[in-house]
C-alpha cells in the first residue's frame, strides 16, 4: 500500500531577502529627447521596487535632479532608507567614452558646475562641449563610473588615466544589453577592471521607468535624429529592458558578478552630497560708510517714504514698514532689496528708462517707499505674505519690466557692476505643448499631412489633448491611436534649452556655483537668438 507524506507540519520556506541595489545610471527626458520618463517618475518608481537608491546623470546637465529632488523630500516619511544622489552623464566631444561623474561632497558639486558652464561657452547653443582634459581640471572630489560604448582600446586608455587621477574613485560600469554577447562582453569588462584595480559596478542603464514607456523612448528618439518608426531600424533600442528592475533581478542578471552590486551600495555610502546642503549666496550691497545692508536698506525705505508721503507717513504704512523691514532683517533679505532699488533707480534716473516692478512685490509696502512698485499701500490692501513670510523658507522674486528696446542697457549695467563670473544669463527648458507634440509625434508615426492638420484641429490650447472620439472620427486605425497616445506623454516632456534674456543670475563668489551659461548665453541673446520675446529682468538668487 502506497505510504503518503504529509506536508502540513513543514513549515513555509522563507523568503530570502533581496539584496541591496541602487541604479546609479540613470538618464531623464532633461537629457533632451533621450529618454521616456520625467525624474520625478524615476524617483516615485524607484521607491517602490524596493531600491536603495537611485542616482539622476543627465547628459551635461543637472537640470532635472531638482524635480527628482521634491519628490524625494515629500515621499522620505514613506522611504525613509531610501537615498537619493545628483550626478551627471558627461559626454565628450573628442571621442571619449561617457562618464557618470558624482560629486561627494559640496565643493566637488561646485566644480562640476564650473566645468559644465565652461563645456557650454564653448559650443553653439545647446551643445556642450567638454573633453577629458577638463574632466581631469575638476577631478577633485568626484566619484566616477566609466561606461564603455565599443571601444575597449580607448576605454581601457582613458581607464588608466583616471586611475591616476583619482584612486580609489572610479567603477567600471557594466549593463545587460540583451544583444545577445552579454556574457561575453560583461566578462572583458571585468577583466579590464580587475587589470586597472578597479571595481565592477552593476547598471541597467535606466532610459525610463517601466517598460510600457519604451514606445515613447523611440518616439523621441526619432525626432532628435528626423527619423520615422519605420526608417529608423537599428538606431532605435532593440528591447524593453532598459527600465528600472528590482534588486532581485539585478541580482538574478548579475549571478556572476554577485559584488558588482555591492559596490552600488559602496559608492552610495561614499556620496556626502545633498541638494539640501544648497545654500544661497548673495552678493552684500554697502555703500562703504560703516553700514550694514540692513542699515541702508532701512535709511533708504525712511527717505523714500518721505517723499512719497510729503505731508507725513500714515500710521498704517508706518506699521506696514516696520513689520516688512523686521521681517526682511530676520530673513536676511536686505541685500537683495538693494540690488533691485539700485538697478531702478540707475534705470530711471541715470539712462530714463521706463521701469515698472510687478507680481507679488507689489504687495510689499518697503517696495512701494523704495520706488520699485507703484501701489500705494495707504491706499490699497496689501498682503505681504504673498511675498514673504516665515512659514515659506524662500527667498522673494522682484519682477521689473523694463522698456524692451533699451533692455540691453540695464544689463549692461549689471555687468559691469558684479562682473563676468558672478553674473550670468539663466537659461530656461522649454517643453512641447499639445499642438508641437501632435505634429511632431505624428511625423514619426509617418501619418499624412492631411491626418496631421486634423489631428492638430482637435484641442483647444495647451493643456488639451485630442481624444479617443476625435480620432475614430479621422479613422480608427491603429497607428493612429498609437501617434494619440504618445503624444499625450510627449505633451510635457522637456525638448530642449533656451537663453532667457528676462533673468539674471548674481552671486558673490564665481561661476563655480552656478548652472548659467553665463558669457556664451549672453552673446547668442545679443546675436538674436533668445526666443522667448519676454520683457522682464528677475534677479533671483544663486546657489
Amino acid at each position: 500500500m502506497n505510504s503518503v507524506v504529509s506536508f502540513a507540519g513543514r513549515p513555509p520556506t522563507a523568503r530570502p531577502p533581496d539584496p541591496a541595489y541602487a541604479e546609479l545610471m540613470v538618464t531623464s527626458n532633461f537629457s533632451f529627447l533621450r529618454s521616456g520618463s520625467h525624474p520625478e517618475e524615476l524617483v516615485s518608481a524607484a521607491m517602490h521596487l524596493g531600491l536603495a537608491g537611485i542616482g539622476i546623470a543627465d547628459r551635461n546637465s543637472f537640470a532635472g535632479v531638482v524635480r527628482g529632488y521634491v519628490v524625494h523630500r515629500d515621499m522620505a516619511e514613506k522611504f525613509p532608507g531610501f537615498r537619493y544622489v545628483v550626478g551627471v552623464r558627461l559626454a565628450f566631444a573628442d571621442g571619449t567614452p561617457d562618464i557618470i561623474a558624482y560629486p561627494s561632497d559640496r565643493l566637488a558639486y561646485g566644480r562640476l558646475c564650473q566645468m559644465l558652464t565652461r563645456g557650454n561657452m564653448r559650443g553653439e547653443k545647446g551643445d556642450c562641449r567638454l573633453e577629458l582634459s577638463d574632466l581631469e581640471e575638476f577631478i577633485e572630489g568626484q566619484l566616477l563610473i566609466l561606461s564603455p560604448s565599443g571601444d575597449f582600446a580607448k576605454a581601457a586608455e582613458v581607464l588608466g588615466r583616471l586611475v591616476a587621477l583619482a584612486p580609489g574613485r572610479v567603477w567600471m560600469a557594466a549593463a545587460m544589453a540583451y544583444k545577445g554577447d552579454d556574457r561575453a562582453r560583461v566578462n572583458r569588462l571585468a577583466a579590464m577592471a580587475a587589470a586597472a584595480g578597479v571595481p565592477l559596478l552593476a547598471v541597467n542603464d535606466v532610459l525610463y521607468h517601466e517598460p510600457g514607456r519604451r514606445i515613447l523612448h523611440d518616439v523621441v528618439s526619432c525626432i532628435r535624429q528626423g527619423l520615422t518608426l519605420e526608417t529608423a531600424g537599428r538606431r532605435l533600442e532593440q528591447n524593453a529592458e532598459r527600465h528600472l528592475k528590482p534588486a532581485r533581478e539585478m541580482a538574478r542578471l548579475f549571478a556572476d558578478y554577485p559584488q558588482a552590486l555591492v559596490e552600488t551600495n559602496n559608492l552610495l555610502s561614499k556620496i556626502g552630497f545633498s541638494l539640501d546642503q544648497l545654500r544661497y549666496n548673495y552678493p552684500e550691497e554697502t555703500i562703504g560708510n560703516g553700514e550694514t545692508a540692513q542699515e541702508t536698506l532701512e535709511r533708504l525705505t525712511w527717505v523714500g517714504a518721505a517723499k512719497r508721503y510729503p505731508d507725513g507717513v500714515p500710521d498704517k504704512v508706518k506699521a506696514s514698514v516696520w513689520s516688512e523691514l523686521c521681517l526682511i532683517g530676520y530673513k536676511g533679505y536686505a541685500a537683495y532689496f538693494l540690488t533691485v532699488a539700485d538697478i531702478v533707480r540707475y534705470a530711471r534716473d541715470d539712462l530714463k528708462i521706463l521701469c515698472q516692478g510687478r507680481g507679488s512685490a507689489a504687495n510689499s509696502s518697503v517696495c512701494f517707499c523704495l520706488g520699485i512698485t507703484e501701489v500705494d499701500p495707504a491706499k490699497a490692501r496689501l498682503v505681504f505674505g504673498r511675498f514673504i513670510s516665515t512659514e515659506r523658507d524662500e527667498p522673494p522674486d522682484i519682477d521689473v519690466d523694463f522698456e524692451h528696446e533699451r533692455r540691453e542697457e540695464v544689463m549692461q549695467y549689471v555687468y559691469a557692476k558684479y562682473g563676468g563670473k558672478r553674473t550670468g544669463l539663466t537659461s530656461t527648458v522649454i517643453s512641447y505643448r499639445s499642438k508641437s507634440a501632435i505634429r511632431e509625434t505624428a511625423k514619426v508615426f509617418g501619418l499624412s499631412d492631411d491626418t496631421i492638420a486634423a489631428l492638430n484641429q482637435m484641442h483647444w490650447g495647451w493643456g488639451s489633448m485630442i481624444d479617443a472620439d476625435g480620432v475614430r472620427k479621422i479613422g480608427s486605425i491603429p497607428k493612429t491611436r498609437r501617434c494619440r497616445r504618445c503624444s499625450t506623454w510627449c505633451g510635457c516632456c522637456a525638448r530642449s534649452r533656451a537663453t532667457s534674456a528676462s533673468m539674471w543670475a548674481a552671486s558673490s563668489s564665481p561661476g563655480i556655483r552656478s548652472k548659467a551659461w553665463c558669457r556664451s548665453a549672453r552673446r547668442r541673446w545679443r546675436a538674436g537668438r533668445s526666443s522667448n520675446g519676454t520683457r522682464t529682468i528677475s534677479t533671483p538668487w544663486v546657489s
